[in-house]
């Protein structure tokens, strides 16, 4: 989404859209482990306006996600949500940056030239409210250590003939 500067007023305006995730998604695919995917586009609804050269933002993002435990490996669907704010200040005002950089709820962030590109800085939001560990829920059981049943779903036949160890927690090799 791409914002005209010299649209942004000193009356704050509102502003709701779907963010897509082809590029998310992409990215969540280049490391090792693929913990998430977002089956659809995220809706981002933000409030800005300016003071000056300096352009504020503040906003909301939901999105349904698909997480692939890391305990039981097993796909589960969830909901992200957000609360984000940043301020933009022109690439050459850095008087206007040092004004913001002790400030700990919002983000600071540099524009230059007639439009603003919000796309990178939803992303980074977005990327910020994935838990770090996904997990289907807090009392999974993860898969038994020596036979790899995924616990949750009752004891493995291995149970019954070998004492109790801790459940593994890997990475999903499938991934």
């Amino acid at each position: 989404m791409k914002i005209c500067v010299r649209d942004v007023e000193t009356r704050a305006k509102h502003l709701a859209y779907d963010e897509p995730t082809e590029e998310i998604n992409a990215e969540l695919k280049r490391g090792p482990v693929h913990d998430y995917d977002f089956p659809g586009t995220v809706h981002v609804a933000l409030t800005y306006y300016r003071a000056g050269t300096e352009l504020f933002f503040a906003g909301d993002l939901t999105a349904p996600v698909i997480g692939y435990c890391g305990r039981c490996l097993e796909e589960f669907q969830s909901q992200i949500s957000r609360h984000f704010a940043f301020v933009l200040v022109p690439q050459c005002d850095a008087l206007a940056a040092r004004k913001w950089e002790d400030e700990e709820d919002v983000e600071l962030a540099y524009y230059q030239g007639e439009y603003v590109d919000l796309s990178p800085l939803v992303r980074e939001q977005i990327f910020l409210s994935l838990p770090t560990r996904p997990l289907c829920h807090e009392a999974c059981k993860g898969l038994c250590p020596n036979c790899g049943s995924n616990l949750n779903l009752g004891p493995c036949s291995c149970a019954a003939s070998n004492p109790p160890r801790a459940a593994v927690h890997l990475a999903n090799p499938r991934r």
